[in-house]
């Protein structure tokens, strides 16, 4: 929230800073500068002595009243040449300087000021200017109040609406985490809201379609598990009657068609084994949690296996510790990738693990061809397999991937895919600290 506050907050300052400039030269372009009105009148008394004093001398006696204004005055008035006025000041006021009017200085704080346009009104003037320095004036002040003024309206303009935006902000944080609970998997999880707040509309849309997609992916799973239960009984049955052809059957090839035949019930089989555990594995199901040694499991796993053409280097060293998880559920998934590199390895696997910053890293590496970067994250997707395994050797049905992806996400796990220095795959399994 604070970050959204302070983007909201720096847009509303640049907005009532831009429009603060626009303002101001707005009224400068259509009254004149405000500061050089406020410069002005804080130079109202040399002025007024210049028009109402000096002004009204008699033509041969306004040097003398020049004079004693400088003598009662801090201000210092000089007077100097007018093609030197004429210089200092800036084309825009220069015509307001060649009129006769005081033109203010407010930079040097000082103003000029022709003393006679026709040159019969003060004896040998007319090539001459008052040139004032020292003048009162402050415009410190006068920025200062426009500060003030600039921060009022800022708050005011801000703390209501920040208020006002507090309820939609909550609102929105209540959603955000129903939405990444609901990701995660809780489809139980709803906004809980009252009917007068602020986006309670919205949350009520987002429970009805909670709703819709728990229903779905219930009828989904439903489906899935009652028919991979259901097909095992015909699968029983095949096995059973292609038991019984085999031994009654004495033609040669007959019975290695019957041995295809039990190959592909065999395969249905283990499908059917797949689906069943993708189903248990999204049923939220609790995990059977017990403390196991990593070092022991890990070995245990790897000596599992089913005989491979390809070598294993088991790279687990003694004393990696216990670790607190559904531990078949993990070795499971650790076993689905050394099956998978395995089929894909030329001749070489590694297991490996370690213990980091309280959790556990297992990693498996092949000497295959590896994954291309853009097939990565797909290749964790139920069924997905990539073109080149999709053959009767190697392909498999591509749910072991899956599977092992989602063992190790219900323990708060990450599962990546790496580049191995082998030369293919590298699966890098990442639990955090139970």
């Amino acid at each position: 929230m604070n970050r959204l506050f302070f983007r909201f907050f720096v847009l509303v300052m640049l907005s009532i800073s831009v429009a603060a400039f626009i303002v101001y030269f707005a009224i400068n372009r259509l009254f004149g500068d405000p500061l050089e009105s406020i410069a002005r009148n804080q130079a109202a008394a040399q002025i007024f002595l210049l028009e109402q004093y000096v002004d009204q001398a008699p033509a041969d006696g306004w040097l003398d009243r020049l004079n004693k204004v400088r003598e009662v005055s801090d201000v210092r008035f000089d007077l100097i040449p007018l093609a030197n006025a004429r210089q200092q000041l800036p084309s825009r006021e220069r015509e307001a300087f060649e009129r006769g009017e005081v033109v203010i200085d407010i930079a040097n704080k000082a103003l000029f000021r022709r003393v006679d346009l026709t040159g019969d009104k003060y004896i040998g003037s007319n090539e001459e200017a008052i040139y004032a320095q020292n003048l009162p004036i402050d415009i410190k002040v006068a920025l200062q109040m426009e500060a003030v003024r600039y921060v009022i309206v800022a708050l005011a303009l801000l703390i209501p609406i920040g208020i006002w935006s507090r309820s939609h902000w909550r609102g929105l944080q209540i959603l955000m985490k129903v939405a990444d609970r609901f990701g995660s998997g809780q489809l139980k999880v709803r906004a809980q809201m009252k009917p007068g707040d602020s986006i309670y509309p919205l949350a009520e849309r987002i429970n009805h379609m909670a709703d819709r997609i728990e229903t779905l992916l219930e009828a989904q799973r439903g489906l899935l598990h009652s028919v991979s239960h259901e097909i095992r009984t015909p699968i029983a049955r095949l096995e059973f009657a292609l038991e019984l052809l085999h031994d009654t059957v004495g033609d040669t090839v007959l019975e290695k068609r019957i041995g295809s035949m039990q190959g592909d019930l065999t395969e249905l089989k283990s499908l059917v084994s797949e689906l069943l555990g993708m189903a248990r594995l999204d049923s939220e199901q609790p995990l059977r949690y017990e403390t196991f040694d990593v070092t022991e499991a890990l070995r245990n796993c790897a000596n599992g296996l089913p005989p491979a053409e390809v070598s294993l280097d088991v790279s687990v060293p003694d004393g990696l510790g216990t670790y607190y998880g559904d531990c078949r559920l993990l070795m499971r998934a650790t076993g689905n990738l050394l099956r998978n590199a395995q089929k894909y390895a030329n001749g070489q696997v590694a297991l490996s693990a370690a213990r980091k910053l309280g959790g556990v890293t297992i990693v498996v590496d092949d000497d295959g061809a590896g994954i291309p970067e853009e097939e990565r994250e797909k290749v964790f997707e139920p069924f997905y397999r990539l073109d080149r395994s999709r053959d009767r050797n190697t392909g498999g049905f591509g749910l072991g991937l899956s599977i092992a992806s989602k063992a190790v996400s219900l323990h708060g796990g990450t599962l990546k895919i790496e580049t191995s220095p082998l030369g293919g795959a590298r699966f890098v399994i990442t639990l955090p600290p139970a």
